[in-house]
């Protein structure tokens, strides 16, 4: 095993890499996001992100960014539907520094009043970038539509009115419920001994108390699909196109990974843009993807194009929907699918931030890590008959959403 897992007495969970190498990354990923916020709270999970920056009860905020920055290190995070992440990257001889970091902004930030009213206008100019990319909004907007009625359609960053209402005690409420030992997994890889790890592990975070997580997560209402057109003032036509799919844990879910790398994945062989870009030259971009959530999940294709070619361009892939339904792939197609979906997972190995934080989230939401070997075991031993069924399964058109930013003038 290239890897070793263990907890500590008040449930916080952790998983150590060894490496050979001179740079450590770890991550701290709490299992927290936007579909755990009610009513009033929305923004929530991203707006803490933010303010766990700021101050706590030792350090200021120019001593928290100061921390790991003086020492040429790397320290940021994100939020997403349902995981917040606290990661960093620092030569191996910061690792003390870095993981008191860590325990310090995660269980002694204080949220002065003066912090949350100035990011508040931080995260107003997120949004408002975040706006000004029609092809990152789309995206958002389309879960919306999607996951109608759930938390998993609303948008991580929130709203004006949203932020608002967001103050101190509902923000200590927030963490309190969900920023528990036992509801987060601590990733580190490293040029360590386990001995050392679990030393320092239990010396920064095993004096640390938990109390039981209360989880609200509300399975998405079943809907039909929706067709969607909105009026913006862009230039291109912007289309998103998808279904709900499979959660983290479905059988089918190796198989859809790998339809949707063959249909839309990662660069320019896939069906689609050799369909769409290279054969019609109609579209620059178009990409599919899938994303799975704990119980549920979403495939899209995205494309942007001239106005008066997005029908085309939406028929052809329709088209090609169709097709995966009706035409099982053959042996060579098959076979070149799954070694070109390997040697981008081996690939992606190499960025080991990324190969940390998603054994971190493995550990979270499986309850173990998946090997490598696990993972090519799984792709190898998915068939033409499971990518035909997950078609037949999926690409209903009884189940499809399509959602449109249409330019709303003339641009010439």
């Amino acid at each position: 095993m290239d890897h070793h897992i263990f907890s500590l007495k008040n449930g916080l969970r952790i998983v150590f890499k060894p490496t050979k190498l001179p740079i450590t990354h770890a991550c701290m990923i709490i299992n927290v996001g936007t579909r755990d916020e009610q009513p009033g709270e929305f923004g929530m999970a991203h707006f803490i992100e933010h303010l766990l920056f700021k101050r706590t009860k030792k350090r200021s905020t120019n001593q928290i960014l100061n921390r790991l920055e003086l020492v040429g290190a790397d320290l940021n995070a994100y939020t997403t539907k349902e995981y917040t992440c606290i990661h960093a990257s620092f030569l191996n001889s910061h690792l003390n520094r870095s993981i008191d970091l860590f325990e310090d902004i995660l269980f002694h930030s204080t949220f002065p009043a003066d912090e949350i009213e100035k990011e508040k206008n931080i995260v107003l100019d997120e949004i408002s970038s975040y706006q000004d990319s029609p092809e990152e909004a789309i995206a958002d907007d389309f879960e919306d539509l999607v996951f109608s009625g759930s938390g998993l359609g609303h948008n991580i960053l929130g709203t004006e009115k949203d932020l608002a209402t967001l103050e101190k005690t509902k923000i200590f409420s927030f963490v309190k419920k969900y920023y528990q030992p036992e509801n987060m997994v601590l990733g580190i890889t490293g040029d360590y001994t386990l001995g050392h790890i679990e030393r320092m592990i239990n010396r920064h975070f095993g004096h640390l108390e938990s109390s039981p997580v209360e989880r609200h997560r509300l399975q998405p209402p079943t809907i039909l699909s929706k067709a969607l057109s909105l009026k913006k003032t862009i230039n291109q036509a912007h289309y998103m196109i998808g279904t709900r799919a499979y959660p983290i844990n479905h059988q089918h879910k190796m198989a859809l990974m790998i339809l949707n790398n063959y249909l839309g994945g990662m660069g320019m062989s896939s069906r689609l843009n050799l369909l769409v870009r290279e054969k019609h030259g109609i579209a620059y971009t178009i990409e599919s993807n899938y994303t799975p959530y704990s119980d549920s999940g979403i495939f899209s294709i995205y494309f942007g194009t001239e106005a008066d070619k997005g029908e085309k361009a939406r028929m052809l892939v329709l088209k090609e929907l169709h097709k995966a339904k009706t035409q099982k792939l053959g042996n060579t197609l098959l076979k070149q699918a799954k070694r070109k979906f390997i040697g981008q997972i081996a690939l992606g190995e190499e960025n080991r931030m990324s190969l940390i934080i998603a054994m971190a989230k493995n550990l979270m939401d499986l309850g173990y890590v998946q090997t490598l070997e696990e993972i090519y075991t799984q792709i190898e031993g998915v068939s033409a008959d499971d990518l035909w069924e997950v078609a037949n399964e999926l690409f209903v058109p009884e189940q499809v959403n399509t959602l449109i930013y249409e330019p709303s003038f003339d641009k010439n």
